[in-house]
């Protein structure tokens, strides 16, 4: 799993007009192939009548999944600019449709292809881009009289934490960086004399800084 990556926060849409053409940037955060097809599709049935939906999507730890599509605009002028969006701003797991309909007037290739990116980058700005962090569970298992010591250490150094379970023994869920996982427990372990018990839990991504 990675470190950290960017994507967008929600599915969102942007419209901007071009020389009386109109151009709706859709985006959606995805997970799989079938997910951003099922999503182009729904686009696609929205705005039936449009010119155009163009599309492009990547999906993967390394990019393995990169898809686009003219859908009838000039070869390398929709789909492919799409794509380039999505990749200049370093986005991961999303898939973007720009709708255009026609106003009348010609844009040429030129026109098309900065049109087209336009219309992505529209897009992203209404999904907003965000930044996921990958996290580790560590489950702290521990006497109340460590509560406070530990809790304010937790504090200070900005750990992120979540539910706590008071039961006989209080339990702290930490969050620390997948990264710092390692370097998190056998701080806490000295932290606390060897006076508590560790469990690990699952991976899992948080957006940076919230």
């Amino acid at each position: 799993m990675l470190e950290r990556y960017k994507t967008v926060r929600r599915a969102g849409e942007k419209e901007i007009v071009i020389k009386k053409s109109r151009f709706i940037g859709h985006v959606k955060p995805v997970e799989s192939e079938s997910e951003a097809i099922e999503f182009i599709e729904e686009i696609k049935k929205k705005h039936w009548n449009a010119t155009h939906n163009c599309s492009a999507y990547m999906i993967g730890e390394r990019d393995e999944i990169q898809k686009q599509s003219d859908d009838g605009e000039p070869s390398g002028t929709a789909g492919k600019p799409i794509l380039e969006v999505i990749k200049q701003q370093g986005l991961k797991n999303v898939a973007i449709v720009v709708t255009r309909y026609f106003g009348g007037i010609m844009l040429g290739a030129g026109g098309l292809i900065r049109a087209y990116t336009d219309g992505a980058v529209a897009a992203t700005e209404a999904g907003e881009v965000i930044t996921r962090v990958l996290h580790r569970e560590v489950y702290a298992e521990l006497d109340y009289t460590w509560l406070g010591k530990v809790e304010n250490e937790l504090r200070n150094r900005e750990i992120r934490t979540g539910e706590t379970a008071f039961a006989d023994t209080v339990t702290l869920l930490c969050l620390p960086l997948d990264s710092e996982a390692d370097a998190f427990k056998a701080w806490l372990v000295d932290l606390t004399q060897g006076q508590v018990v560790l469990q690990e839990g699952n991976k899992v991504y948080f957006i940076e800084g919230e």
